[in-house]
């Protein structure tokens, strides 16, 4: 089994990228539940964001709904701010297909129409079938399938990055 990527390095690289590419602009940031949603609390509060962070559940909108099923634990989008018009980092933790950004950006514009949507995530794992690519990317991990990345949190907030 190879050895698994340093979640924090990874997560530093990241607040860089994402403080740069945002720097003199109004932005909110969107958690995908539930990788995502971690990832985009901790850079709200890194990043000192003065506006109110919003979660977002894509469940409802897989198109392999069918297959997947509802997570064990469904959590509801919460956008607490008008989603028209905004300049929007949508986070989330592992990008691999694209499938879940796909059906989250569905899921988003059922609030609205931003004027603009960024991707930011921890780790890309190679393997797109939907064209969608990371604005912000802590690191690129090829990984191939049936090998999955996990992200876990800590209790201290601290995250870890394994290889199943």
């Amino acid at each position: 089994m190879n050895a698994s990527p340093d979640a924090e390095a990874i997560y530093a690289r990241l607040l860089q990228a994402v403080r740069e590419g945002i720097a003199g602009r109004d932005v909110s940031l969107i958690g995908i539940h539930s990788g995502g949603a971690w990832i985009a609390e901790r850079l709200h509060r890194d990043l000192g964001l003065a506006r109110p962070l919003g979660t977002l559940s894509s469940a409802f909108h897989r198109d392999d709904y069918g297959r997947r099923g509802l997570p064990v634990e469904m959590k509801a989008t919460e956008l607490p701010f008008d989603v028209n018009g905004a300049d929007i980092v949508l986070v989330d933790d592992i990008l691999f297909t694209g499938r879940t950004v796909r059906a989250a950006m569905n899921e988003l514009f059922d609030y609205g129409r931003p004027a603009r949507i960024e991707l930011a995530v921890l780790l890309d794992r190679g393997g797109r079938e939907l064209p969608i690519e990371a604005r912000y990317c802590g690191a690129a991990h090829p990984l191939a399938a049936p090998r999955n990345f996990a992200l876990t949190r800590s209790e201290d907030g601290r995250f870890r990055l394994r290889i199943e």
